[in-house]
């Protein structure tokens, strides 16, 4: 249900409404909408979260199965964050998670080439930008010593782009490396494999200015912004469990399996919750909305005339992750990840300890499969038959092992797509509808859909509401800068 913005409510209330009264609502439990919710009830505004399941965590979830190897709490997919990630850095202390999280010392990426059975390491040193990245670059075995120097060449250019300069954003990644030198062994043993991990896409589907802002951060502008850090629980427990908990602290309310049909305003000229047959009254009418869904949900809640070019959330794409689990009845891997070359597999991860695998019962394996877009639709017997030769082939171990468990997950809208041209797309926080303001991380942060982006989404929309409230707090809460020295 929508109404003109621009219209007044009966008796003219709409137009004269004081967006002081009537506290906040915020639709979606995912990062943007937790963030939201916090900064929101931080500053002083009562708060009201709705979110549709029955769990908070929106797209970064776990679940429970009955496996064979045992009960087990499973991640949707496997979610990684870097120390330059400082906003979900803050996410992480705000709940009480950072050292449920925790950082690498320094960064350490094992790269194993299935062709070669060469194992190489991404690392980095303590010497300043960019010399932090020499040693490491200058012998990476799976690039020729001509493909390093002009790897080292091409990341130089990198740092000399703006990623907001909108050129870049016409422009693909793939085009880009070509011009810069880049062969196609570059592409595929290093840019590719930060970037489909990164960005949910390959060089040729991505855009430049994405890209920049994803090598320029992450690899160019500290020494220690790329190390890599991992839950070491299930993502339940970090984005359901303490984040409730947080909610709780900070006295928000939050209404589970309350699915939004509509936004309208009242005679007041609050906005009110269309929750159709959803068990319970919906929500009081509030003076500020957020609308941390999916672009697609946005686009269907916002009242007429919010955006001035509605069409520009249609256009905005999306694209798959799949994420196959395989639990052994023996350890084949003995370090926590690795990602691999020359193989369908990316990357592989060790979940059993934070899954709950009991002690001596195999282990648990996930294998992260972004820009997913042929496997998306394949049954689970046939990525059996694709993945486990291709594991047996990694890891020598996984040839004798007996596989106890095998299941897929699949998420069909896991990001969206970060096509060229798609940051002209992406909307602001504010919207023409006064109190309603836009969060998620495909609203216009800068950033790849990440949980970076969608915590710093969360905070834009909150920053935007309390600056119309008239209220002092809504600065980031977190530094600019990285921290660089190692995690304790």
């Amino acid at each position: 249900m929508s109404t003109d913005p621009a219209a007044p409510g009966p008796r003219g209330a709409a137009a004269h409404a004081d967006p002081r009264r009537g506290g906040a609502v915020v639709v979606g439990g995912g990062l943007a909408g937790i963030t939201a919710a916090l900064r929101l009830a931080d500053a002083g505004v009562p708060t009201t979260l709705v979110e549709s399941r029955p769990r908070l965590g929106g797209l970064a979830f776990s679940f429970h199965r009955d496996s064979p190897a045992g009960p087990l709490t499973v991640d949707n997919g496997q979610h990684v964050h870097l120390r330059c990630c400082t906003a979900y850095g803050w996410f992480l202390d705000r709940i009480g998670g950072r050292e449920l999280a925790p950082l690498q010392r320094r960064l350490d990426i094992p790269v194993l080439d299935a062709r070669s059975r060469r194992l190489g390491r991404l690392r980095r040193s303590a010497a300043p930008v960019p010399l932090h990245l020499a040693a490491t670059l200058a012998t990476y075995p799976h690039l020729s010593p001509a493909e390093r120097l002009r790897a080292a060449r091409a990341a130089l250019a990198l740092r000399r782009l703006d990623p907001a300069d909108p050129a870049l954003d016409g422009q693909d990644f793939a085009t880009w490396l070509r011009r810069a030198g880049q062969s196609p062994r570059s592409v595929e043993a290093l840019w590719d494999l930060v970037g489909v991990a990164t960005l949910n896409a390959r060089a040729h589907d991505a855009s430049l200015a994405l890209a920049a802002l994803v090598f320029r951060t992450g690899l160019l502008s500290a020494p220690g912004a790329a190390d890599v850090g991992w839950a070491r629980v299930p993502l339940g427990t970090l984005h359901d469990t303490l984040a409730r908990r947080a909610l709780d602290r900070a006295g928000v309310r939050v209404r589970t399996g309350l699915r939004v049909r509509g936004l309208g305003r009242d005679a007041d000229g609050r906005w009110r919750l269309d929750t159709g047959r959803s068990p319970g009254a919906p929500p009081e009418p509030a003076a500020t909305a957020v609308l941390a869904v999916p672009q697609d949900q946005a686009a269907a809640l916002l009242p007429a005339g919010a955006l001035p070019d509605p069409g520009r959330l249609a256009a905005i794409g999306t694209a798959p992750i799949v994420n196959v689990h395989v639990v052994y009845d023996r350890p084949v891997l003995r370090r926590p990840f690795f990602a691999a070359l020359g193989s369908p597999v990316q990357w592989v991860f060790d979940r059993g300890a934070a899954a709950g695998l009991a002690p001596g019962g195999g282990q648990y394996l996930a294998l992260s499969q972004s820009a997913a877009h042929a496997d998306i639709d394949v049954p689970a017997a046939a990525l059996r038959d694709r993945y486990l030769p291709e594991l047996a082939r990694l890891l020598p171990a996984a040839r004798t092992a007996r596989v106890r468990d095998f299941f897929v997950t699949r998420e069909r809208h896991a990001t969206f797509a970060p096509v060229p041209g798609v940051e002209r797309l992406r909307p602001a926080a504010h919207t023409r509808a006064p109190g309603v303001y836009l969060a998620g991380a495909w609203c216009a942060t800068g950033w790849p859909a990440t949980m970076e982006g969608a915590v710093r989404s969360g905070h834009a929309a909150a920053h935007e509401a309390l600056a119309r409230l008239g209220h002092p707090h809504g600065d980031a809460p977190w530094g600019v800068g990285v921290r660089t020295t190692a995690e304790r």
